[in-house]
């Protein structure tokens, strides 16, 4: 958003940051902590050479969580005057006192920090014309190719500065910038239809809209479409499998990542529940959790003002923590992580992966081919996702089209492929960790958990996995 839009919220809200907290410890709390939020949005649209819509919207609120006697209250406005905000106090200290149980959030360090991510090129100061013209562009070459039928993009942006101030003298404020290019491909042949669909950019300014060549982007997005829909399903069975980093980021994400999230493991919905110090993956296995990493998004510190480091989660393929945000901190007797995160101003934190993504091996993808000799190559280029659940550590996931590996080499494309097991099984399975590793964020969508949606990169190296139960649809 750059230092003129920076300086101008700071203008607008100081007084009314200061009023909160003031008003806060007048009516006893014994912490209380305001987060401004001011976010813009851009989206452009267009579905089979037409422009369907291009949008600017922006939102700006506060939200304030008070501690009194041991508990907490959560209240927000969007209304940024001296009275919307001061019953808002009123309302989070009246929630606090009306919950039953009493804990103590755990400690942080009170950081008195600005932090923005680096744009070369503000997404927000280019022309309108522009941002059509390339979207136009995009879907018009994707289009073009042999048995597409349907040709969606997009093109978005998000801008969003959050400032966390508490009473304790922590002042921090986060400024992040997603940008990126969106392509949904449908194919259709014989009855059958194949839908891809993949996203360029991330966390930067237009920058990386130049960077990319949108049109052959589209294009090959179209082109995986248009040969995905005449392969066929993969035998059912149980496979080595090489999964690519799209993939690998996924199936961590959503079937590992969340049995980390600390109030799962509190409230006894986590496979991972009381395992800290056992070997639950291969050796080979080392995963993290990361606020600030090439390729993921930008979280330097949490929603609660907490830094946002480098937490190993699983040191080779043995649990070393949790994700906490302060609360579960406490109840875990661990200290907070930096993983307490809102959707906006109006939520309340939540535990929230922010980057989560496995360290790199020292396999060279051909390598894991070789070992592999024949099984699937699993990629996650228009998968669709599918079901986790974090107590039992079960999934279920659909991969993009992705393709037979036969003599150690890849082979035929096949589509429809799923994947299930149990994620603990699958991470002892781990026989082979790539080099190369490559995270993710997107401007579109993101994690939701609770009716919250925020961002989150994902991501990690190929990996090679034997005995992993794959079926086609």
């Amino acid at each position: 958003m750059g230092q003129t839009m920076l300086e101008s919220l700071r203008g607008r809200l100081e007084d009314l940051i200061n009023h909160a907290l003031r008003r806060g410890e007048s009516l006893g709390a014994s912490l209380v902590e305001v987060r401004a939020q001011l976010t813009v949005s851009e989206e452009v649209r267009v579905d089979n050479g037409v422009l369907k819509a291009f949008t600017r919207t922006s939102s700006a609120g506060i939200g304030i969580r008070v501690t009194y006697g041991g508990r907490q209250g959560f209240s927000a406005t969007n209304r940024l005057e001296r009275r919307s905000v001061e019953e808002a106090v009123k309302a989070a200290v009246a929630a606090a006192k009306a919950v039953d149980e009493a804990t103590a959030p755990a400690g942080r360090p009170a950081r008195r920090d600005v932090r923005r991510c680096r744009v070369v090129k503000n997404p927000l100061d280019v022309p309108a014309e522009v941002k059509v013209r390339v979207a136009l562009e995009a879907n018009k070459a994707g289009l073009s190719v042999a048995g597409i039928k349907s040709s969606r993009t997009r093109l978005g942006v998000v801008a969003d500065l959050r400032r966390f101030v508490a009473s304790d003298g922590a002042d921090v404020t986060v400024e992040a910038v997603v940008t990126g290019l969106g392509q949904d491909s449908i194919a259709a042949e014989a009855g059958v239809m194949e839908s891809v669909g993949d996203a360029e950019g991330g966390v930067g300014g237009w920058e990386l809209i130049e960077g990319v060549d949108h049109e052959a982007f589209a294009r090959e997005v179209s082109r995986l479409a248009a040969e995905a829909v005449k392969a066929p399903t993969p035998p059912a069975g149980r496979f080595a499998v090489v999964a690519d980093q799209r993939m690998i980021g996924l199936i961590l994400h959503e079937a590992f990542g969340h049995a980390l999230e600390g109030d799962l493991v509190v409230s006894g919905n986590s496979i991972l529940r009381g395992r800290v110090g056992e070997a639950i993956a291969a050796p080979s296995v080392t995963v993290v959790d990361e606020g600030v990493v090439e390729g993921g998004y930008f979280i330097p510190y949490d929603d609660e003002g907490s830094p946002k480091g480098r937490t190993v989660v699983v040191d080779g393929g043995v649990l070393k923590s949790y994700l906490t945000d302060r609360l579960t901190a406490s109840k875990l007797g661990q200290p907070p992580t930096g993983n307490g995160r809102a959707q906006d101003y109006a939520s309340p934190p939540l535990v929230r992966q922010t980057n989560l993504y496995m360290v790199g091996g020292d396999w060279s993808v051909e390598e894991l081919m070789e070992e592999a000799r024949e099984g699937l190559y699993i990629m996650g280029r228009g998968a669709r996702g599918g079901e986790v659940d974090p107590a039992s550590g079960t999934f279920t996931f659909s991969a993009g089209p992705s393709r037979m590996i036969r003599g150690g080499e890849p082979a035929e494309l096949v589509r429809g492929v799923v994947l299930s097991g149990f994620i603990l099984e699958t991470l002892k399975n781990v026989e082979g960790v790539g080099k190369d590793v490559m995270l993710r964020a997107s401007v579109f969508g993101g994690c939701g958990k609770e009716g919250q949606m925020v961002k989150v990169g994902a991501g990690g190296p190929h990996v090679l996995i034997r005995n992993v139960t794959v079926g086609g649809r």
